[in-house]
């Protein structure tokens, strides 16, 4: 399985403070917004990502995570010339995917949930044909909006519908096989000169190929494509950080508890960022004696039982 982050476009949305910088750099708390799709594919277990990015912005990218090598996965970087809609993605990233399946996560969303990983890890493991995740909204005029009949299944998909049949959208974050490659190349564009993801997951459907999993109340989902959003993001990140105490999103740590960090690297990093709370909590992690883990208690890092050594 390979993974994608779209992060292109011109983020008009959030202009002026976009006019200069990608959006998805721009922090939402504590962290750049691309930790949060990052540490997404990361605990999903996905090593081989790919960042699709306009020109202008790729450099920036780079700058800030290099090849992955620090945190134990493989970095790719491609750009996307303009902006032609999500399943354009896997034009672009064609060589890069491969014959290998993929997962692709757009760069300003955020998931946050107990037991989340465990549904992801579960949805890629035993994934076939086309996986995505919908989610409950007041306002599904904005999305693409999925439709069930009474036994739950799947019937119909609208793209920002004016009448939705359900209050059920379909988030940024999806899981194809190998042959989404094909079913985009053979999009037709669109009234808004885009090529649509609703247009690919009607293909799924008509091959009764498309699962839906839904994220109930105990999930958070942001869209941070806005002020007034990536606003409200900072706020429930910050409010869950210093109310549970551990981090979100944060990409060195789950590198760590993955096995792909060793401990002393783990501390290099943490002492790098100089007297911040984001270095010293990396150098609280390292300076544990004995961590159990377990999984599925916390959305974005495995909860932690420190076990202190007799």
């Amino acid at each position: 399985m390979k993974g994608i982050i779209l992060a292109g476009g011109n983020g008009t949305r959030l202009s002026p403070s976009t006019n200069s910088m990608n959006k998805h750099l721009l922090a939402v708390y504590d962290k750049p917004m691309i930790y949060y799709p990052l540490s997404m594919l990361m605990l999903a277990g996905i090593k081989k990502i790919m960042i699709i990015s306009t020109p202008e912005d790729l450099p920036r990218f780079k700058q800030l995570l290099g090849d992955g090598t620090s945190l134990g996965i493989s970095l790719h970087f491609k750009i996307q010339e303009e902006p032609r809609g999500i399943p354009d993605a896997f034009i672009v990233a064609e060589d890069f995917i491969g014959e290998d399946n993929v997962t692709l996560i757009l760069g300003d969303n955020i998931f946050y949930g107990q037991g989340l990983t465990d549904i992801l890890r579960k949805a890629v493991k035993n994934h076939s044909g086309a996986t995505v995740f919908g989610y409950r909204v007041k306002d599904p005029k904005r999305f693409g909006v999925v439709e069930f009949d009474d036994n739950q299944k799947v019937v119909s998909l609208e793209e920002k519908p004016e009448e939705p049949k359900s209050d059920f959208a379909v988030t940024g974050l999806y899981i194809y096989d190998n042959k989404v490659i094909n079913i985009a190349k053979k999009l037709q564009f669109s009234d808004r000169a885009e090529l649509e993801i609703t247009d690919v997951n009607k293909k799924y459907l008509e091959n009764d190929r498309l699962d839906v999993e839904l994220l109930g109340r105990g999930f958070a989902w942001l869209d941070a494509g806005t002020h007034d959003a990536l606003f409200e993001a900072s706020e429930f990140i910050k409010n869950i950080e210093q109310r549970q105490g551990f981090k979100v999103a944060c990409i060195e740590e789950i590198a760590y508890y993955m096995g792909y960090l060793p401990k002393e690297k783990l501390l290099e990093i943490g002492e790098s960022m100089g007297n911040n709370d984001y270095g010293k909590y990396l150098i609280d992690i390292s300076s544990r004696k004995h961590v159990e883990q377990y999984w599925g208690v916390s959305d974005h890092h495995p909860s932690l039982r420190v076990v202190e050594n007799e």
